[in-house]
């Protein structure tokens, strides 16, 4: 019998919560097979069968653990089955988690089949466009957040409430914080506590890059194999002012101020278990395809809970999006130690004034928070100012400056 133990997974860890068993107790494991998922209060990370046996939990799904606490053990002696593993008895979780939520009588086919936009049987989609239902206030039931059929008749009679919910209910829910959750909370009272922070606002037209993006999107996607988003642009905008305007790529260490020659961007990402930011390191050196391919890279390990500590620490200066979720405006935190962070916002059809004329252009608000500790009031300023010129001048983003310009020498 070998015990397994919960890992060290950093300096300042010393505990972490079991999110779940991948393997269930009595199953046979192989050598280095995944049996469970742990949280700490950075990242979730996997903890792998030392040896091949019989494994014995020690412990339950959302457990607090302390580093080297037993989690479980394996039973080396067990005989290994026929068929190479063993099936988990019927009342397991696995086999409950494999089973559809509701019963769905829909075809085999009709489950795999999805509209553009809504997670949905045909007979569904067909009932959604037809009486013009919000597919926001239907409850799905069917195998991995399906809406089905009678899903979308509920939410037809019942309007105006979520279906299925009782009415004038005064139930209330408590459930313990995750160990990432309880992260964020103390970080960004940290930041409000211990920065100077302030927060600058400016405008940008997105009508340049938005026609680029039109013109070469299926060009670059065929040749690079990647969408082309706007964070590659943003990114980019951002490492030319950083490497200008220095402090806002600096942060303080007690007494000192520490400038980095590199640009590791932070990305705010919001992940099933909370915010995150993983880092794109030496984002100043990668190209746009590179950094839209990192970006996606590290979005969808945030979504699977599969981002490592590495990918997480570091970073000089955070790029969040509040506009992917409609944010117009807003303040975003500083993220410690670092000294600043661009908010970016939805893009939104305005009027303005350009030569003199009232013409409607699609413009995004830029907020930038900085710690007024070490950037001035002229730092944060210029810098998105010049954030905003590459913005609208995306040709600018070649090497950062005016090619008729840099071509008279001007």
């Amino acid at each position: 019998m070998i015990d397994i133990k919960v890992p060290t997974v950093g300096e300042s860890i010393s505990e972490v919560t079991l999110l779940k068993w991948v393997k269930n107790d009595g199953e046979y494991v192989e050598r280095d097979e995944v049996i469970a998922e742990l949280e700490s209060e950075k990242a979730t990370f996997e903890v792998n069968a030392e040896k091949a046996g019989a494994l014995k939990t020690s412990a339950r799904e959302g457990d607090t653990l302390k580093i080297g606490d037993i989690l479980a053990s394996i039973d080396e002696s067990a005989a290994r089955p026929a068929n190479g593993s063993q099936k988990p008895e019927a009342g397991s979780p696995k086999s409950e988690v494999e089973k559809p939520a509701s019963d769905n009588k829909q075809p085999t086919t009709d489950q795999k089949q999805q509209t553009t936009d809504v997670k949905a049987s045909p007979v569904a989609s067909a009932i959604i466009a037809d009486k013009q239902v919000d597919p926001k206030t239907v409850t799905p039931s069917g195998y991995h957040g399906k809406i089905l059929k009678d899903d979308v008749m509920a939410a037809l009679a019942n309007p105006g409430r979520t279906p299925g919910k009782e009415l004038f209910t005064r139930n209330e829910k408590r459930e313990k914080m995750s160990n990432l959750r309880k992260t964020i909370s103390r970080r960004l009272v940290e930041a409000k506590n211990t920065t100077a922070m302030l927060t600058t606002f400016n405008e940008v037209n997105m009508q340049a890059i938005m026609e680029i993006r039109t013109r070469y999107k299926d060009k670059f996607k065929e040749i690079h194999g990647t969408n082309l988003g706007f964070m590659s642009f943003f990114t980019k905008a951002c490492c030319y002012a950083l490497q200008e305007w220095k402090a806002v790529n600096a942060y303080i260490d007690g007494e000192e101020i520490i400038y980095h020659e590199y640009c590791d961007i932070s990305i705010a990402v919001s992940s099933p278990k909370g915010l995150v930011v993983p880092v794109i390191r030496n984002a100043e050196s990668l190209s746009m395809s590179e950094i839209e391919k990192k970006v996606v890279e590290l979005a969808t390990k945030a979504k699977d809970s599969k981002l490592t500590l590495e990918e997480m620490q570091g970073g000089t200066f955070t790029i969040t999006n509040g506009g992917v979720f409609g944010s117009l405006m807003s303040t975003p935190i500083i993220n410690i130690p670092q000294s600043a962070i661009l908010g970016m916002h939805k893009i939104e059809e305005r009027p303005i004034a350009v030569s003199g004329q009232v013409v409607i252009r699609p413009m995004m608000y830029l907020a930038l928070s900085y710690d007024h500790r070490i950037v001035d009031g002229r730092e944060s300023v210029s810098f998105l100012v010049r954030v905003k010129e590459l913005l609208e001048s995306p040709e600018l983003l070649l090497f950062g400056k005016d090619p008729v310009k840099t071509l008279l020498e001007l």
